[in-house]
């Protein structure tokens, strides 16, 4: 395999320029692509070369995989990272970068197929003896049929589309009064969702965990696990605050769990990093749930736990060269904490709080890594997920790294738009949390907007868009000092800045 010398990273915002920051140092040349609403993004200014790939809307450019590659072929790229999102787990996008004699920074298009089915994923790993949800083991329509299965597997139980994730085309039922009812929803979903309607049923976990283990392999067969991800805080079944390790992980039952992903892994002879996903329930039982075979959001708590760039791992995999460390040389370094710095309004059931990032300060420190993609007096787009940012501390022990986390929520100055800090705030700071005794309903059964704290005071708020207003009007007389100043939108700012 040759050695990757020019990477285009097929994607935007922080993870392109986390992607291309590890490149740098690796000394390979690196290549954006970028929508129209994201020229002006920092991984567009970081990158060696860039080319607008089209308007907006991502089926128009950020999906638009054939054209991904022609611009490789045109630059002289002979290599394609496709972060998170988007084109990473589209198999058949995989496979023509290979056909294309270009590299691919994953897995086969093979094991991307294989996992990328909920039920095919089922199938390939009941071989290795990995504890399984009870339930359907292929795709069911027929309701009367259904029916029966859910009954045999008991209440409550959940349906579940086999193409999806993110929560869409999953329904839970508590009853078989309401089962014909959920199963058109969760059809009608799926289809919509993903263009495939197969559903699934699956024994419903009452107060579940959601623990994921990180795994890396090989293309010579080595494969190892790098510990867990505690990744329960969740709204709308994603993910909100992650952690490694888990608070109620003994170490009998994380090389249990390790064993079982690295087993997953084998089952599809997977190699590149992944992600294989458990439920746990409350009495710590694992079930396997899926894998994710890209490279996840929440990374960076694991490679702050371990002082591995899983980045590196994965284009030296892509390069063909081996493992240059075995499982027994992997050890936990303390503890790490992410939050998902959303625009999203908590007060308003998290929805989406699209505008300027007005003011726009980021937490600095010993333990504190801010991997983000926005500047100040940017606007969030309307067109794609509303992440502005993942914040992560790494302290010596788990308290240390929330206390950490909590400052630095406190030091981040964002304004402009509503965002999940201030929630994150509170979860960290709840007793259920600090207890490590929750599970992925914390948002449910404790969280009450009322009783949100936001992060500025009013009289900080003010000050804030104060010194934006001057910022902008300064900066509106340098870029045309012969043109009139004007006055920004008076439409009521100060009451939306967070």
């Amino acid at each position: 395999m040759p050695k990757i010398k020019k990477l285009l990273v097929a994607n935007r915002g922080e993870i392109a320029l986390r992607i291309m920051r590890t490149a740098q140092e690796m000394g390979i040349a690196t290549v954006a692509v970028f929508s129209e609403a994201d020229r002006l993004s920092p991984h567009v200014k970081f990158a060696d070369e860039a080319v607008c790939l089209g308007p907006p809307p991502s089926n128009q450019s950020y999906l638009l995989g054939e054209k991904i590659i022609q611009v490789c072929i045109e630059l002289g790229v002979n290599a394609i990272h496709p972060g998170y999102g988007f084109l990473s787990e589209n198999a058949a996008f995989a496979k023509k970068v290979s056909e294309s004699g270009l590299i691919f920074v994953g897995p086969s298009p093979e094991s991307i197929e294989v996992m990328g089915s909920k039920l095919a994923a089922k199938q390939a790993v009941s071989k290795y003896d990995i504890p399984l949800v009870p339930g359907t083991e292929e795709a069911i329509s027929d309701i009367p049929i259904a029916k029966t299965r859910a009954a045999e597997i008991g209440y409550p139980i959940l349906i579940k589309a086999s193409a999806g994730g993110g929560g869409k085309g999953m329904r839970i039922v508590e009853s078989e009064s309401e089962f014909e009812e959920q199963m058109n929803r969760a059809v009608s979903e799926a289809q919509s969702a993903f263009g495939d309607g197969a559903v699934f049923i699956e024994k419903f976990i009452t107060s579940p965990r959601h623990i994921e283990i990180q795994v890396l392999g090989d293309q010579h067969g080595n494969t190892v696990y790098l510990f867990e991800r505690e990744c329960s805080i969740q709204r709308r079944h994603q993910k909100v605050i992650e952690e490694a390790p888990s608070a109620v992980v003994s170490p009998a039952m994380r090389k249990a769990m390790g064993e079982a992903a690295v087993g997953v892994a084998k089952a599809c002879n997977y190699y590149g990093a992944g992600t294989v996903e458990f439920i746990v329930d409350d009495k710590l039982n694992f079930f396997f749930l899926e894998m994710n075979t890209r490279l996840q959001v929440e990374h960076p708590v694991t490679e702050m736990i371990t002082g591995k760039d899983l980045v590196r791992e994965q284009i030296l995999i892509a390069e063909g060269n081996p493992l240059s460390f075995a499982q027994e040389d992997l050890k936990i370094h303390g503890h790490a904490v992410e939050i998902r710095v959303y625009a999203e309004d908590p007060k308003n059931n998290f929805l989406p709080d699209i505008g300027t990032l007005v003011t726009y300060r980021r937490p600095q420190g010993p333990g504190i890594r801010v991997d983000d993609g926005f500047e100040e007096g940017m606007d969030i787009p309307i067109y794609y997920d509303p992440m502005i940012a993942k914040l992560i501390t790494h302290g010596e022990n788990r308290q240390d790294a929330i206390d950490r986390m909590i400052r630095a929520i406190n030091d981040y100055r964002i304004t402009g738009i509503q965002t999940t800090l201030d929630f994150c705030r509170f979860a960290l700071e709840h007793e259920a949390f600090v207890s490590g005794n929750f599970d992925t309903k914390f948002v449910e059964n404790y969280f009450r907007p009322e009783k949100l704290e936001p992060v500025f005071s009013e009289e900080e708020k003010e000050l804030l868009a104060a010194l934006a207003v001057e910022f902008f009007e300064k900066e509106e007389n340098r870029v045309n000092p012969s043109k009139p100043i004007k006055s920004l939108p008076s439409t009521n700012w100060k009451n939306r800045l967070v």
